[in-house]
């Protein structure tokens, strides 16, 4: 079971955190693939918050990877980087959905309707991911 968690923690993870690093390092390549909207799609505010966002969690979502190796090596260490990692992703994906909501009721343009519904899966899965983890991580600790 921890072997196929942390397998899925890891893909997911990598998938959050990558995302977020080629966002800020390259924000054009970002946006051709997919992981952002391009500049020209939304508001100015809601560009500048997405930029900004991008470059704490690169800085932030890595820890939940890092949990995700050690669970794999049976470390049990991992729990508590697990619980810093999903605190994150939590935090992560309850604000990007809050926020795209609250700005998108305020006639904000946050992006194309098929983009949001990619980017609502993604919030969906990480924060269900980190849910997920928190559960295991606390039950390990205990």
């Amino acid at each position: 079971m921890n072997l196929i968690w942390g397998m899925i923690l890891l893909v997911l993870s990598l998938i959050g955190w990558i995302g977020q690093v080629i966002t800020v390092f390259r924000p054009v390549t970002a946006a051709k693939m997919g992981l952002t909207e391009p500049e020209a799609n939304v508001d100015p505010t809601f560009f500048a918050d997405a930029r900004g966002e991008a470059i704490w969690d690169a800085v932030s979502l890595w820890t939940l990877t890092v949990a995700a190796i050690l669970l794999i090596l049976d470390n049990p260490s991992w729990a508590y980087f697990g619980l810093v990692g999903s605190g994150s992703y939590l935090y992560f994906a309850g604000r990007g959905t809050v926020v795209r909501l609250v700005m998108q009721r305020r006639g904000i343009r946050i992006g194309l309707p098929q983009n949001l519904k990619v980017i609502r899966v993604f919030l969906t899965l990480w924060g269900l991911m980190a849910i997920g983890t928190i559960v295991l991580a606390v039950n390990t600790i205990m």
